[in-house]
């Protein structure tokens, strides 16, 4: 908590005990910011959140007079950073801060850095926020700024000196992170995604650009030398740039993998030296992902013997090609892949391992970037035998308009329309027999479905546990 005058130069001694952008979630104590959304102006809800407890309010505009202070700024979207940092003394400068953006990837390459680095690291992204053996889901990966400082606060309360964090893109255009500087930012990969905000997709790499741009001096910035736009992203990177990838130029080279169905087995090679590295995550793609995990660990002066050590004790990645334990005939795997690329990527590695059919239930969002949806469709009708297509967060959209999308540049009929999600991974598990494999992708381990303008309870791991619990 801080007095109302230790954050403007006000005379008024009153207790702020939180800062709150979202009227409805204002209770008694807490600042108001009065900031412009994408959808809504925030000045309109003062009344609101006065009601609800707020003990004065932020404003970039003239209000009529209120029962509490009104303080007048410039730009309340600006004041929100600046305010949010004051209030929790900092957190950004007291941690050891990394960021991971990329298109595909970078979920996956945070939460193994969280698990290698150990129990003072925090994680925060799509699969909410961890820490202290503690696991909270969130609804953004990148969330508002009022929340985001309160959690890099919270995580420091209770003993936390490093945060790895996902930044998406979304975030970097809405400016929320414009006053983090990271002591490491890590690139995946880039493929279209997000045009639906950004509208082109230089303008999307452009903000993928900002994470690199924002590393410290004396910090490292760690690049993907097989992704396309690396050149660019070297040009605009800060801090000293390193690289992973099949490079001989690469500061961590992937000399060669063996992928198996249990494990995949990779030479690395770095400082002259290599070193095999036995790693329980499965795929080619994790094998990208892993590199640029480990070289994390290296730029934190880590020895590769040590971080062999504990890449050996990973555990699966939550909805990234997680197969879920409680299936012994055939497996079933959970997985977020929503993009073209990370659907071939999934698909193309398991029919390497494939022993009979490969089931996919799969859908596409609704209310952005149709475009993508014929090459998604295309992918998943090519590489798996059936397909079982279905609602995916359709938002205002018709879930069979989407489908229609997503089968309208193949001639497969390997598949059917399912548009209730449970029913349609319910028969694709009544299909599946021994050997099989059935992939469910699109919301990994999401807490919801967006039907129109809600946010409706809904979660493929409990749908599918429910199944094996009839």
């Amino acid at each position: 908590m801080k007095k109302l005058s230790e954050l403007y130069n006000i005379k008024d001694d009153r207790l702020i005990k939180g800062i709150k952008i979202n009227s409805k979630e204002v209770e008694h104590g807490d600042l108001f910011v009065c900031t412009m959304g994408v959808t809504a102006d925030r000045h309109d809800f003062i009344d609101e959140a006065i009601e609800n407890g707020a003990s004065a309010v932020v404003v970039s505009r003239d209000v009529l007079e209120k029962s509490v202070p009104v303080i007048r700024v410039d730009d309340t979207n600006l004041e929100l950073r600046k305010v949010s940092a004051k209030f929790y003394d900092y957190p950004c400068e007291k941690a050891f801060m990394i960021g991971v953006t990329g298109t595909n990837g970078k979920t996956t390459v945070a939460e193994i850095i969280y698990q290698l680095l150990g129990e003072n690291t925090a994680y925060i992204g799509t699969n909410g926020r961890k820490y202290k053996s503690k696991h909270y889901s969130m609804r953004n990966t990148t969330p508002d700024v009022d929340r985001l400082y309160m959690y890099f606060r919270e995580f420091l309360d209770n003993g936390c000196d490093t945060i790895c964090m996902e930044a998406s893109s979304e975030a970097f255009y809405r400016h929320r992170l414009d006053d983090i500087r990271y002591d490491i930012g890590i690139v995946t990969n880039i493929t279209e995604d997000h045009l639906n905000i950004h509208k082109t997709l230089e303008n999307y790499v452009d903000c993928k650009c900002q994470l690199v741009r924002q590393v410290k001096d004396e910090g490292y910035s760690i690049l993907n030398s097989s992704d396309k736009y690396f050149d660019k992203f070297k040009r605009e990177a800060h801090g000293n740039i390193v690289s992973y990838g099949y490079k001989d130029s690469d500061t961590l080279k992937i000399e060669n993998y063996t992928l198996k169905r249990d494990k995949t087995i990779i030479t690395f090679k770095y400082n002259n030296k290599t070193y095999e590295v036995s790693s329980p995550l499965l795929g080619s793609f994790n094998v990208d992902n892993l590199a640029a995990a480990i070289l994390c660990l290296l730029c934190k002066n880590i020895s590769f013997d040590e971080i062999i050590k504990r890449v050996s004790k990973l555990k699966q990645i939550e909805g990234r090609m997680e197969i879920l334990p409680f299936v012994s005939k055939y497996t079933v795997i959970l997985d977020y892949a929503h993009t073209t690329d990370a659907l071939d990527n999934i698909l193309t590695f398991l029919n390497m391992i494939k022993e009979k059919r490969i089931i996919t239930v799969t859908g596409s969002a609704g209310g952005r970037e149709k475009d993508k949806r014929p090459g998604m469709g295309k992918v998943v009708l090519e590489k798996s035998d059936y397909v079982v297509f279905t609602m995916d967060d359709p938002r205002y959209e018709d879930p069979n308009d989407i489908i229609d999308d997503l089968v309208s540049e193949s001639d497969k009929t390997n598949y059917e329309r399912i548009i209730d999600r449970k029913e349609a991974i319910y028969k694709a598990l009544d299909m599946a027999k021994d050997k099989d494999i059935v992939l469910i992708t699109g919301k990994g381990r999401d807490d919801y479905m967006a039907v129109d303008d809600k946010y409706l309870p809904y979660c493929d791991y409990d749908v599918i546990k429910s199944y094996y619990e009839q």
